[in-house]
């Protein structure tokens, strides 16, 4: 039973997940699709996707790779709309939760309207939460942050969002949601190592390529 998950920022909604011998990657996103962001290309022993978008679900990017090394992970899907429309917009997402047994995360997709009483429950308490917080194809940063109180994850990871260098330009900057949020540190770096013992903060991890 690991102590640790490392995640991996690959850009957009893109994440690598390792624990010990065996990694999954999130959401890959087909090559030129999101604005200013280089030629996805990695490996995997699993490839999961919140919705089949072009920006979500491109999963030729990903060379799976076969591995002896067990899943570690209890995997939990959560389906919500993409939208503020019961999915008539956008169609369906799904939030993936990973339970290693001692640490939970969550990585919400594109989530596009608020989660009721049964929805939140069996997300459960979250150690770390990748979430949008871009806007406009997903709940508006207000939402998130409403979302965000009410399941009060320790580590929260922005992504989903736009900068001068990359990213949809209809969605928005990041700060409009880290002025809602008191906690925030910059990371130079794209990975972050998920623990126990890990102080409660927003962290915002910067894109390598």
């Amino acid at each position: 039973m690991s102590k640790q998950i490392t995640l991996t920022w690959r850009g957009h909604s893109c994440f690598k997940v390792q624990d010990e011998n065996f990694s999954l990657l999130l959401d890959p996103y087909l090559d030129g699709k999101v604005p200013g962001l280089s030629k996805l290309r990695d490996t995997a022993h699993l490839v999961l996707c919140s919705h089949s978008h072009d920006d979500h679900g491109y999963r030729e990017a990903i060379e799976l790779v076969d591995t002896d090394a067990p899943n570690p992970f209890a995997i939990t899907t959560v389906e919500c709309p993409h939208d503020d429309a019961g999915g008539s917009k956008r169609g369906m997402n799904q939030i993936h939760i990973f339970d290693n047994g001692t640490l939970r995360i969550a990585h919400f997709g594109d989530i596009g309207c608020p989660l009721d009483e049964e929805q939140r429950s069996r997300i459960g308490q979250l150690d770390a939460a990748m979430i949008p917080v871009g806007g406009f194809y997903t709940m508006e940063p207000a939402g998130i942050q409403e979302l965000l109180e009410q399941l009060n994850p320790r580590v929260v990871i922005p992504m989903h969002y736009r900068t001068e260098e990359f990213g949809f330009p209809v969605i928005r900057l990041p700060e409009d949601f880290l002025r809602l949020r008191d906690d925030v540190v910059q990371y130079d770096t794209n990975i972050l190592t998920i623990t126990k013992n890990m102080p409660k903060q927003t962290a915002v991890l910067r894109y390598l390529g």
